[in-house]
């Protein structure tokens, strides 16, 4: 929160409007849409390090990865913008924009109506909203105003307890393998959650269902195809692909698997 006030000092959101973008003018790409019509759903992640971790790959160059990751079969990007825990930052999207054609997630601490400005601007596409740092109500007005910009929203939770954050509105639902507490990662965290999850969607009147994701601990073809089958279509992936030499080439691998 003192980082998104600084920034909004630092840069107002008048300013930040003069700045222009040629994205603005452009139609973000549907995130939802890309995973639903694709045979693997793999979102390939951009990320130098992690609070758990440490330093994963700390000179990782934003216009090499993410266009690997496309060429790889990769269905969307995740690209982390949180510097202090992740060593990522908004220029990171900025430069894999124009280097590619398929839908980019903007993950990171979304709390205020200003990031989801700066995430336009950039060039993302949808952003993540996580339940477990904001409240009902913050992340329902949150996401109303990602969708007047025109991003989609991908909402994460972490338990059967944060299913109330779900809204009419909500594009996908992700399930977060990784204990924020702990930071253990157990993959059957989605398999756990998965059937109550779907009852808590189809008790709410949609037009159209949010598509499920499931989010760490992923590392093998099996998974996937597992994960499929108990209703998930997107598979958010990140250190299985960027601690290797050439995680362009570590997806190719995977996705000849699936």
């Amino acid at each position: 929160r003192r980082e998104v006030a600084w920034q909004k000092q630092a840069l107002p959101v008048d300013a930040l409007l003069r700045l222009g973008s040629p994205w603005l003018a452009e139609a973000p790409c549907s995130m939802r849409r890309a995973l639903a019509e694709s045979e693997t759903g793999v979102i390939a992640e951009f990320k130098r390090r992690s609070p758990s971790k440490g330093w994963i790959k700390e000179n990782a160059q934003a216009e090499l990865i993410p266009p690997a990751y496309e060429t790889a079969g990769a269905s969307a990007l995740s690209i982390l913008t949180d510097e202090k825990f992740f060593g990522g930052t908004l220029r990171d999207i900025r430069t894999a924009r124009p280097l590619v054609n398929i839908p980019i997630l903007r993950k990171d601490f979304i709390i205020d109506k200003y990031q989801l400005l700066q995430a336009r601007i950039v060039g993302a596409d949808a952003v993540l909203l996580i339940a477990a740092c904001l409240t009902p109500d913050e992340c329902h007005t949150l996401t109303i105003q990602a969708h007047e910009l025109g991003l989609e929203v991908l909402l994460e939770v972490h338990s059967t307890s944060e299913l109330s954050y779900i809204y009419k509105e909500t594009d996908m639902v992700g399930v977060n393998n990784r204990n924020l507490g702990s930071f253990v990662t157990n993959i059957e965290n989605s398999f756990r959650i998965a059937e109550e999850l779907k009852k808590a969607i189809a008790e709410i009147d949609f037009q159209t269902p949010p598509l499920l994701v499931s989010e760490s601990g992923i590392s093998h073809p099996e998974t996937i195809r597992e994960l499929r089958s108990a209703g998930f279509r997107g598979f958010l992936m990140g250190e299985t692909f960027m601690r290797t030499d050439d995680p362009g080439s570590t997806l190719e691998e995977l996705i000849h698997g699936i």
